[in-house]
């Protein structure tokens, strides 16, 4: 049975700068997979990769047996967020989903109300997305990402600068998609929340991608 996501031998660099070398990764159907290390590691780059939104210079990448680049240049039904989010910030939250929604035309604004409530938004509220506070911006970012029925979820650190409670809150979301059999690749520079959520964990340094081990752990994370 095919893997999700295959990434074989992929190696990355920019202006003679290596980012990524020779990064194998196999993530399996309902597995949350995670991926550590510190900012500027290669996290993001390798995630952009996977979404097709950059060309590897060098290897492989299979989203459900498709190969990017051959087969298809845009992986379907994978959810993203990567940076941030870019948002119409004269819109409402749900006017921003709304006109995303339309592109593909597979969902109802039922589905959107219910997606926002999912996430912890509330689709009424009049407040436009330029006075959001940066918590209430991630939960929509999730929204946007989960709500077509997305099976696959690429979520770059999505815990980023978050207060206490919203930060939880995202915890929580992600562990409800875990518990529906998503699959999920995270990211974050705290080992701690992606050892809490994830079935395996990784770590990138110099542009290589290994286990996270004890020894890892104690040699970056534990000074």
């Amino acid at each position: 049975m095919y893997k999700d996501i295959v990434v074989k031998n992929v190696s990355q660099s920019f202006s003679r700068q290596t980012v990524l070398s020779n990064v194998n990764l196999e993530v399996e159907k309902g597995e949350t997979v995670g991926i550590v290390g510190a900012n500027g590691s290669g996290k993001s780059v390798l995630f952009k990769i996977i979404c097709g939104f950059i060309a590897p210079k060098q290897g492989e990448v299979y989203i459900r047996n498709q190969k990017l680049g051959k087969d298809i240049d845009f992986p379907a039904q994978v959810g993203v967020f990567i940076d941030t989010p870019g948002f119409i910030d004269l819109y409402t939250g749900l006017q921003n989903l709304q006109f995303l929604a339309a592109i593909n035309k597979k969902i109802d604004d039922q589905q959107i109300k219910k997606t926002m409530e999912q996430v912890g938004l509330n689709a009424n509220l009049k407040t436009k997305v330029k006075d959001y506070s940066l918590g209430m911006k991630q939960k929509l970012g999730i929204a946007q990402a989960i709500m077509e029925h997305q099976n696959i979820i690429i979520l770059d650190e999505p815990f980023n600068a978050l207060d206490y409670r919203t930060y939880q809150d995202m915890k929580a979301i992600v562990k409800q998609l875990k518990e529906k059999a998503y699959t999920i690749l995270l990211t974050s520079h705290n080992y701690e929340d992606i050892e809490e959520l994830c079935d395996r964990t990784y770590f990138i340094d110099e542009g290589k991608l290994t286990l996270l081990t004890e020894e890892i752990k104690e040699r970056y994370f534990q000074r």
